[in-house]
């Protein structure tokens, strides 16, 4: 008898309506900063309360472009998780800023507002918290806490597309928010990224930085960069916003099936009011996560840590060869818990419960 086929960690869908939609506009000629570009930031809108929306390159720019347009700038300190991927603080950096780490919530995995209020100092500028694993941040308690203190606020939303808190979708909370379309994200344009702001002002700011500081070819206006979206990424972008719903519905689907099945490890919680659309599915492991991880492997199913190193002990954020003085015991306790399983909206009734039995087994490994 053979053995079932392995699940892999995450399975991004390139069919044949992305396909056909990439051909179209290679066809077209205009394959650059056109018409597919408009149209997606217009459909991308809807889903962000009709906020201004500003097509880029990648996530990454989208960070950095919306710290540039709010003329952050060295001696100026944002206030980030550590319990995150690099770019987040990376973004912060490439301004010349000093990023803050702050420990998360254990739940959620997303920004404590309580670390976020004790970190605030006459130099901090903005917050920037970020939607992990596609659960919403604590943006309520954010949001009073940055109209306290006059702070902007930049929502990493890469992993979080449609989720939102007590009804406001994630993006439609902050000064401006941003957006991913990597491959592995919830919905994708094979490499892009989204900012979205409700002032149109700082909307025109960002269309001037991506595009060389110009709205009109030769006329520039500020100094800007090369950072925009290809009308391919974007009409493959519009395919997949287009099933986003579905994929989103299934995802959570999915997540319900796991809840109710996994026993011998910590499963996801979500809180009041939170709307998680489940980028990763992201557990506790109660043994040893190393012995966890090869039976989960042995069993078939793919897994993936995010994030064994929490930022600040990354080589470039490390102060003379050592990590900051920062407390972060919810950061460290994560960063040596967690293991995300497959979520993925194609998975199967079998491949569920496979998951599952795997959990089970792999859960007390020691």
């Amino acid at each position: 008898m053979t053995s079932p086929a392995p699940i892999p960690p995450a399975r991004p869908v390139i069919g044949e309506a992305e396909i056909e939609a990439a051909v179209r506009v290679l066809r077209s000629g205009m394959v650059v900063q056109g018409p597919e570009v408009a149209a997606f930031e217009q459909e991308f809108s809807a889903l962000v309360n009709g906020r201004h929306c500003v097509a880029v390159n990648s996530g990454t720019s989208a960070l950095q472009l919306t710290l540039m347009a709010l003329n952050i700038k060295p001696g100026d300190e944002v206030i980030v998780p550590s319990f995150s991927f690099a770019a987040s603080a990376n973004a912060v950096r490439l301004v010349g800023a000093t990023p803050v780490f702050v420990d998360i919530e254990p739940g959620t995995f997303c920004m404590d507002p309580r670390a976020a209020a004790a970190a605030v100092t006459p130099r901090t500028v903005a917050i920037m918290p970020v939607h992990l694993y596609g659960h919403p941040a604590a943006m309520d308690q954010i949001m009073a806490l940055a109209e306290k203190h006059g702070l902007a606020v930049v929502e990493d939303a890469a992993q979080a597309h449609a989720a939102a808190l007590n009804g406001t979708p994630v993006g439609a909370f902050g000064t401006a928010g941003c957006f991913s379309f990597y491959p592995t994200k919830n919905m994708h344009s094979l490499e892009g990224g989204m900012i979205t702001t409700a002032d149109a002002g700082l909307a025109r700011t960002l269309r001037l930085l991506r595009n060389q500081g110009m709205e009109q070819r030769y006329a520039n206006e500020i100094v800007g960069a090369n950072m925009r979206l290809t009308d391919v990424a974007a009409a493959i972008g519009r395919v997949q916003l287009g099933k986003l719903p579905q994929w989103t519905a299934q995802r959570q689907a999915n997540a319900k099936v796991l809840d109710s099945r996994i026993t011998e490890m910590v499963t996801p919680p979500v809180a009041d009011g939170a709307e998680h659309v489940y980028h990763q599915y992201t557990v506790r492991v109660k043994g040893d996560r190393d012995a966890a991880q090869r039976i989960l492997s042995e069993h078939g199913v793919g897994n993936a840590v995010y994030y064994p190193t929490p930022i600040h002990r990354l080589l470039p954020f490390l102060v003379d060869g050592k990590p900051g003085d920062w407390d972060l015991p919810e950061t460290e306790r994560a960063a040596a818990e967690v293991v995300s399983l497959p979520i993925f909206p194609a998975l199967t009734a079998d491949e569920l419960e496979r998951i599952a039995d795997a959990a089970n087994a792999a859960g007390n490994a020691r």
